[in-house]
């Protein structure tokens, strides 16, 4: 199937009042559970290669860019390619010829008007490319210190706290001066959790959906509860960002499979169940979501509120 566009499948998420989800990928078994879970929800989903992931393959863009645009070309299902997360003006310019469509530019960590400054300065080379471009306001936090490594010291203060979330007014000034496509905002998610205890402001989505006038994105969906993520998507959230939930679903599977056999050595054995795993917890956000299906794909009807964390291999 063609590479889809992530502004349309976003546009038409918003237009059946739900969301479209879109999954962060690390590795290659990331990237084909990703496809596999849509195929099998029988949903349109996006691929999201974001600037840590690039970080973590030696700051390599064009090998994971890759086999994800050829997985999304080989899918049954229309599949979009994101860059996500980029905060390097040089990483940004790479985007269009490693097949990406759409960015997410992240300036959130400045304060509003260098963010502002900055975002303009971006969504203007996007827009003159061709590419769908996404930002970022309020604070959202949770991620890792710019160096890469895990930390305390560069992350927001208490995002889950109302001061942290993202003004109706700002978004509606920030959306009108910097001419961005969609908006990330915080409403009470937060990235890398890896329980969902997350509680969002179900008014506030309802309230940024009327003032911002683009499509809203919610990052840090890992650690919001099944019916707070539909609940959402009915409010104004147009595109839900997943990425610690696959790497937990990964990471058990790969824990449980080498409990019981402490003896393997083949990788295949191990990534094999991990991949399968991912493909179940992607299938299961799209459930929820209640993303409309794609016309000859058999979908998966209904969702539960089931956690879709712990799975063996």
């Amino acid at each position: 199937m063609p590479l889809a566009a992530t502004g349309d499948l976003v546009a038409r998420a918003a237009a059946a009042h739900t969301a479209v989800a879109a999954f962060n990928v690390i590795t290659l078994e990331h990237v084909e559970a990703v496809v596999t879970g849509a195929e099998q929800a029988g949903a349109p989903v996006v691929v999201q290669v974001s600037e840590n992931a690039v970080k973590y393959r030696g700051g390599r863009l064009l090998p994971l860019a890759r086999a994800a645009r050829a997985a999304a070309e080989q899918a049954r299902v229309p599949v979009a390619v994101h860059l996500d997360h980029v905060q390097s003006d040089d990483l940004l310019r790479q985007a269009p010829a490693a097949g990406f469509g759409s960015v997410m530019y992240d300036a959130s960590r400045l304060p509003y008007a260098r963010n502002l400054a900055a975002t303009r300065a971006a969504v203007d080379w996007a827009h003159a490319q061709g590419l769908w471009i996404e930002a970022e306001l309020g604070r959202i936090g949770g991620k890792d210190r710019p160096d890469g490594r895990a930390g305390t010291a560069e992350r927001t203060p208490d995002a889950h706290s109302p001061e942290a979330r993202t003004d109706p007014d700002e978004a509606r000034a920030f959306v009108a001066a910097s001419g961005v496509d969609a908006l990330a905002v915080a409403v009470g998610s937060t990235h890398a959790m890896t329980t969902r205890t997350a509680r969002l402001d179900q008014d506030l989505v309802a309230r940024l959906a009327t003032a911002a006038g683009v499509p809203l994105v919610l990052h840090g969906s890992s650690g919001v509860p099944d019916r707070d993520l539909a609940e959402a998507a009915a409010r104004g959230i147009a595109k839900v960002n997943v990425g610690t939930a696959l790497n937990r679903a990964m990471t058990e599977a790969v824990r449980d499979f080498l409990a019981a056999h402490p003896d393997a050595v083949d990788p295949r054995r191990y990534l094999d169940g991990a991949r399968q795993a991912m493909a179940r917890t992607v299938e299961h956000f799209l459930r929820v979501l209640g993303v409309p299906g794609v016309p000859g794909v058999p979908g998966v009807p209904g969702a539960e509120d089931a956690p879709p964390g712990r799975v063996t291999a």
